[in-house]
């Protein structure tokens, strides 16, 4: 099985929670990454309410077992230490601090098919000096949402508006973004057809923006938006094939080697499955548009894939990693080739942050060990390289590092990342995540040094 916390992010990400058992008994859903996704219709059996708290878990409110409402919380603590803020470059001292993030939601089903949905979100972080706009929201509206399900010729037809979380995929570029305290959500119409193995999506989108001022003070407008077309078959040989089109805009955007308003349509395919132990996950993105008076060209690809001996002693499974981004090779010509990640997943490479998904080439062995079915144990090394020199060199999600664009050396380092997730019990996780990051001389020369990470949460679902 693949066990990169990426794919384990993006497969529950996907996955309704909580469907049946083989034989097709009921059972009681699993707390899942997406919340809305739970169908708490079977606490209608009193035989399945055998939690405290249950009565509030299905609350009905008819005849009908489909019409209820169910609440829940989600709670995660997380203590982080880093010895280096884009890599020691910007002259901050060690950091020791907690994110900590407390969600509560309700969830109204009217029958099978009227659903609204709303999530409120607080995240602190207490002890970290220098905050990010992803660190603290005191209190706003995570998802608030109305979803409208209808049988259509053959298939389903789906609609969501609202305030909403959406992820494609591993969500390499389109996430939910997890890692960081602070979700992302989207102010957003989607709709979506499905018959047999082919999905059809749309959807449009105003990215909402974080702000810590007051309660509630979250917002979006029409100078950032993000929508497009997706087409998915889940049966194309021995795994699933997607493709879309998206456009994302964004008013005076700031890159190093141009400004302005950006325009990007964005171009995207994806394979990923499955055979005889063997698993791939391999993505390719391609983005054109203008910015002020120049034109984007601009390109990403990423690949995730591996064996496991499923039958063997701890499951072992090795793994490959291959990821890469462009970068503005000629600042001067009139072309801005520095790929946008769009909206990343924080996890895709590790949690320290040290790494954006621009200007790089990635390779990273690992190996994942399954010791207990509820403990993974992933151990990688990953090797870095800037796509161009001439484009600086990136951390997490799209900081350039001061002093490394133009400046020789394509070597960006080194890295050594040990993780294990621990699922306790059916409401509580935890993980604890390593990393140590060698850096390249190009960082050295900017005033580099190199840098340590530690993560340790605990996460609790109700």
């Amino acid at each position: 099985m693949r066990s990169e916390v990426a794919v384990a992010i993006a497969a529950t990400a996907i996955a309704p929670a909580g469907a049946a058992r083989a034989d097709d008994a009921p059972t009681r859903p699993a707390i899942g990454f997406n919340r809305w996704q739970e169908d708490w219709s079977v606490l209608a059996d009193p035989a399945l309410r055998t939690e405290p708290l249950d009565g509030l878990k299905y609350i009905p409110l008819g005849s009908d077992p489909r019409t209820y409402l169910s609440l829940g919380l989600n709670l995660r603590e997380r203590y982080e230490q880093s010895d280096a803020n884009g890599f020691g470059t910007r002259g901050t001292p060690a950091a020791n601090y907690v994110i900590s993030r407390l969600e509560t939601h309700a969830d109204l089903r009217l029958g099978p098919q009227v659903q609204l949905f709303a999530q409120l979100e607080s995240a602190f972080a207490p002890g970290k000096e220098r905050l990010t706009p992803v660190d603290e929201n005191r209190l706003d509206v995570e998802q608030a949402f109305a979803a409208y399900v209808i049988p259509l010729a053959d298939g389903t037809l789906k609609f969501r508006l609202g305030r909403q979380e959406m992820g494609f995929d591993l969500q390499r570029f389109v996430a939910v973004r997890d890692g960081p305290n602070i979700r992302q959500a989207f102010d957003a119409a989607w709709a979506a057809y499905e018959t047999g193995p082919w999905r059809l999506i749309s959807f449009y989108s105003q990215p909402v923006q974080d702000r810590n001022l007051r309660a509630f003070d979250d917002y979006s407008n029409g100078h950032l938006t993000y929508g497009g077309v997706r087409l998915e078959r889940n049966d194309v040989g021995p795994g699933s094939l997607s493709a879309y089109y998206s456009r994302y805009t964004q008013d005076s955007a700031h890159f190093l080697t141009a400004q302005g308003n950006e325009r990007r349509d964005i171009f995207d395919v994806r394979y990923a499955g499955g055979l005889d132990g063997w698993d791939w996950d391999l993505e390719a993105m391609g983005q054109t548009g203008q910015i002020r008076n120049e034109t984007i060209r601009a390109w990403a690809f990423g690949n995730l894939a591996g064996y496991t001996w499923s039958g063997a002693f701890w499951s072992p499974r090795l793994g490959l990693q291959f990821d890469g981004a462009s970068g503005d090779s000629n600042p001067h010509d009139g072309v801005l080739e520095t790929f946008n990640p769009l909206f990343p997943n924080g996890y895709y490479v590790t949690l320290s942050g040290y790494t954006g998904y621009v200007n790089f080439i990635h390779l990273k062995p690992s190996v994942t060990l399954h010791p207990l079915p509820s403990l993974t144990l992933l151990a990688a090394v990953g090797a870095q390289w800037r796509q161009t020199t001439a484009d600086a060199v990136y951390t997490q999600p799209t900081i350039p590092v001061a002093g490394t664009a133009g400046k020789p050396g394509s070597y960006t380092g080194t890295y050594g990342q040990f993780r294990a997730d621990w699922r306790m019990t059916s409401h509580v996780s935890s993980a604890v995540e390593a990393v140590h990051f060698a850096i390249g001389d190009a960082i050295r020369r900017a005033g580099g040094h190199d840098s340590d990470y530690l993560g340790v949460e605990i996460k609790y679902g109700w």
